[in-house]
């Protein structure tokens, strides 16, 4: 029984894989190579698994493609903060514990992206409608069919699987493939230039 488990899991991981849009992907990865090169600051944040996500792509973008370059990343991870998030939830509500702190750092070009599962998390609607007004360029990662999050931002990458688990472990491995591909762009100091990006 876990061995059948198992193997079903992995084809319908391989199911989910293949259903993600490698345009958006490749658009995504454009995306993250032109806010390093013009400086611009990238937000990321979730809730639960989606939260460990955008707290574990911060720390790949700002130290795994970063290290030993002269062009950083600037990435914050809006739920890494545990004493601001639970300050905003107490005192104000949790739908604002993402859009409150953005206020304070973002602007115009910035890159903000939000992780959420079913693509209805409230507190991520919410600061991704703020940074749409703000002029920031917003990302979505979801699952099902994408959900409101899908409809609401710039960039929409859904993982079209009814299967939270799956869901995540696909927007990960976006992730891991833009880190990988970005460190071959992005050139340590006296490297031959990377090819522009269209």
């Amino acid at each position: 029984m876990i061995r059948q488990r198992f193997l079903d899991y992995c084809h319908g991981l391989k199911q989910a894989l293949d259903a993600v849009s490698a345009d958006a992907v490749e658009e995504f990865v454009q995306l993250l190579e032109r806010a390093c090169r013009e400086g611009r600051q990238v937000f990321l944040m979730g809730n639960g698994g989606s939260g460990s996500t955008a707290s574990h792509v911060a720390c790949d973008l700002n130290k795994g493609v970063s290290f030993g370059r002269q062009q950083r990343f600037r990435a914050i991870c809006l739920n890494d903060s545990l004493p601001t998030v639970m300050a905003y939830a107490n005192d104000v509500s949790y739908e604002d514990i993402f859009v409150e702190p953005l206020k304070n750092f973002l602007h115009p070009g910035d890159v903000v992206i939000g992780l959420s599962g079913s693509g209805n998390s409230a507190n991520v609607l919410k600061a991704i409608d703020y940074a749409n007004r703000q002029g920031a360029f917003t990302v979505g990662l979801s699952g099902y069919d994408g959900g409101k999050l899908a409809r609401l931002v710039r960039l929409p990458l859904v993982v079209p699987v009814h299967d939270m688990q799956k869901a995540e472990e696909v927007h990960l491995t976006i992730f891991h493939v833009a880190m990988q591909t970005l460190c071959a762009r992005i050139e340590a100091p006296g490297a031959a230039p990377s090819d522009p990006v269209q």
